[in-house]
């Protein structure tokens, strides 16, 4: 039995997130680090076609008590996504190292 596949699709603000992922690595390292990124953050949230319920509740929302929200990680960076059967939806790719607590509850809650 093959597994169920799920659309991905890529909110507005999680696809400027990624754009301006792209030109902060650019500006700050080089054009091929930022490629580099790039492809590896579009390969995690490629594979959330299958099984993304494997994904982990961000720590922030399930001190909330929030359990609809899920992360993947290509560390530093998290992509926040929500699943909506049969659809997966990419609200946020954010550097971990942020206050995300803050960035989260903005993004989310607005």
């Amino acid at each position: 039995m093959t597994p169920m596949r799920f659309e991905v699709l890529i909110t507005k603000s999680a696809a400027r997130d990624l754009e301006e992922l792209h030109a902060f690595i650019t500006r700050n390292d080089a054009p091929k680090k930022a490629a580099q990124v790039l492809d590896a953050v579009t390969e995690v949230i490629e594979r959330l076609t299958e099984f993304p319920e494997r994904g982990a509740y961000p720590r922030e929302l399930l001190s909330l008590g929030l359990k609809e929200f899920r992360e993947t990680f290509f560390k530093p960076y998290r992509v926040i996504y929500r699943i909506v059967e049969p659809r997966v939806y990419i609200l946020l790719i954010a550097d971990g190292r942020r206050d995300l607590q803050t960035l989260l509850t903005r993004r989310l809650f607005r």
